[in-house]
């Protein structure tokens, strides 16, 4: 236990050394945005290491592991992306729901009770989780569908072109049977306590899961180091990324360099971690109830906006589309080449829906259910409605209104996100205010899941008391405020590195486990066979 908090100190620590600056030409936020860089800077660098190839090509070494893992699930499990389509929104529709209740329930030792763990125990009897197929849905979205699709395929278009689109989509539905898979076992191997609170992610199915297949060891050393990258996941990507994104924009509607709030990300971050910090006090069941009322109405709004625009310019959609194909394959001018853009489209997407990163897992492991395959197939619609429909259409708005061209592609990425508000400016006038209210509530529903996504990392790592879980808490309204005043330089780079870290040690956990998850899915299948 100490060596866990003195590895998750040595990385958190020094985050908060911006405290002791003393330059007197540089402001909170300057000092702020400087430490944090010199404090993460070498992470960042392994995590993005590049493989050089021939032909002066240089890739991602984390980007195999992603794009080869979606897609052998994806063969392993004959095309569930594509054949489990219409299956999975029936669950959501509810029309198995009858099929959840009766029977005998077994029950599922706490990993932390000393008992000898039954890997294939669903949950505990009388308990039979905190939240609906649909609100895990929305718990798990509320993660994804966010500024990763609106600053996020910016920055890929700016600089990979309209091509990267194409890997975008290509990414998403590859990305549905990465999902499918570690969400059903998120739900496997979840532990469910006698108040009935669950504990799941990938923590539990690589520490019990691997123990069943004789890999007890490898499976705490990878569950451990998930834990610790969840953590920095959760005060990078899903908060500190977050609320950067956000002040940008509110930034620049109340003003630009004349705003009131210039220089003053801080106190934009106080407030919104007062907001958030009431949130999160309240747990699974807090954030469902907040988020599956604000993610439907945030992507209706978002994707009305995004078909009026396209639709307003109706005689331009097949070049559009044109653009991106073409620009998959044959991409002059822009930066990179084909492999630049497949790269570009891959990183973005991974960002955007996370299919592989193992954190929607944790959402989804508090769903009510007693066949762990069904939350797996509601997964898998996450990475379409994240990629295929959402980002497709904000690269579409992008597209249209002219936004990709080659003096775009040196954009920064604090740029990109005014980038996207100033291509809906162009067709609707008003609409960056919508927009602005749009990122911020995006922001907000992102934080608090995130939040549950590290507080669970964090239990795993320190226990599951009242005082660890409030230190966590704490500590990640601390960030909120941190990521408002720091550069989306520093925190963008941060923030990638996390969420590609945890992708490691998940990854290898469900190649290993996949022949669990296509039990559990002929279990299902069996189940609801008749009820079709």
């Amino acid at each position: 236990m100490n060596k866990r908090i003195l590895s998750l100190l040595a990385l958190i620590v020094p985050m908060l050394t911006f405290a002791q600056e003393t330059v007197p030409v540089e402001g909170i936020d300057q000092k702020i945005d400087r430490a944090f860089g010199n404090a993460t800077g070498w992470f960042v660098d392994f995590i993005f290491y590049k493989i050089p190839f021939p032909g002066d090509i240089n890739i991602f070494w984390v980007l195999f592991p992603l794009i080869l893992g979606a897609l052998y699930f994806t063969i392993y499990f004959k095309f569930i992306n594509i054949r489990g389509f219409l299956t999975s929104v029936n669950i959501v529709r509810g029309k198995y729901d009858k099929l959840e209740y009766g029977g005998k329930v077994e029950v599922s030792p706490s990993e932390f009770t000393g008992e000898t763990d039954n890997p294939d125990t669903i949950r505990v009897e009388g308990n039979d989780g905190e939240v609906s197929h649909f609100q895990a849905l929305t718990a798990a979205l509320s993660a994804t569908v966010g500024l990763g699709n609106i600053a996020g395929v910016a920055i890929a278009v700016s600089i990979g072109g309209a091509g990267a689109t194409f890997w975008m989509i290509i990414a998403g539905l590859l990305g549905m049977a990465s999902k499918f898979v570690e969400c059903t076992l998120g739900v496997k191997y979840r532990d469910i306590e006698a108040d009935g609170t669950v504990y799941g992610g990938p923590m539990y199915y690589l520490t019990k899961g691997l123990k069943s297949k004789g890999l007890g060891r490898l499976g705490k050393v990878l569950a451990a180091i998930f834990a610790v990258f969840v953590i920095g996941g959760s005060f990078g990507g899903g908060n500190m990324f977050q609320v950067n994104q956000a002040f940008q924009l509110v930034e620049k509607i109340t003003g630009g360099d004349a705003s009131f709030l210039h220089g003053k990300g801080w106190v934009f971050g106080l407030v919104m971690a007062f907001l958030v910090g009431i949130v999160i006090i309240g747990g699974i069941k807090k954030i469902a109830k907040v988020t599956d009322k604000i993610v439907p109405f945030m992507v209706v709004i978002y994707v009305t906006a995004s078909l009026f625009v396209i639709f307003v310019n109706y005689d331009m959609i097949g070049d559009a589309f044109g653009q991106i194909f073409h620009g998959a394959f044959s991409p002059e001018g822009v930066t990179g080449g084909a492999v630049g853009v497949l790269i570009q489209g891959f990183r973005r997407a991974a960002f955007s829906n996370e299919a592989g990163i193992g954190s929607a897992s944790i959402a989804h492991s508090a769903v009510k259910t007693k066949y762990a395959a069904s939350e797996g197939m509601v997964a898998l619609l996450e990475p379409f409605i994240d990629t295929v429909v959402v980002c497709t259409m904000t690269a579409l708005v992008l597209i249209i209104t002219g936004n990709v061209t080659a003096e775009n592609a040196s954009l920064n990425d604090a740029q990109a996100i005014l980038l996207t508000s100033g291509a809906f400016e162009s067709a609707i006038s008003w609409f960056p205010y919508v927009l602005t209210v749009a990122v911020v509530l995006f922001a907000f529903s992102t934080m608090i899941s995130w939040s549950y996504y590290g507080f669970q990392g964090w239990s795993y790592l320190f226990g599951r008391s009242k005082r660890t879980e409030y230190t966590y808490k704490i500590l990640f309204c601390l960030f909120v405020v941190v990521g408002a005043a720091a550069s989306l330089g520093s925190v963008i780079g941060f923030s990638d590195a996390m969420i590609f870290a945890m992708m490691v040690p998940n990854m290898i956990g469900l190649v290993i486990l996949a022949p669990k998850v296509k039990k559990e899915l002929a279990r299902y299948f069996a189940v609801i066979k008749p009820n079709k």
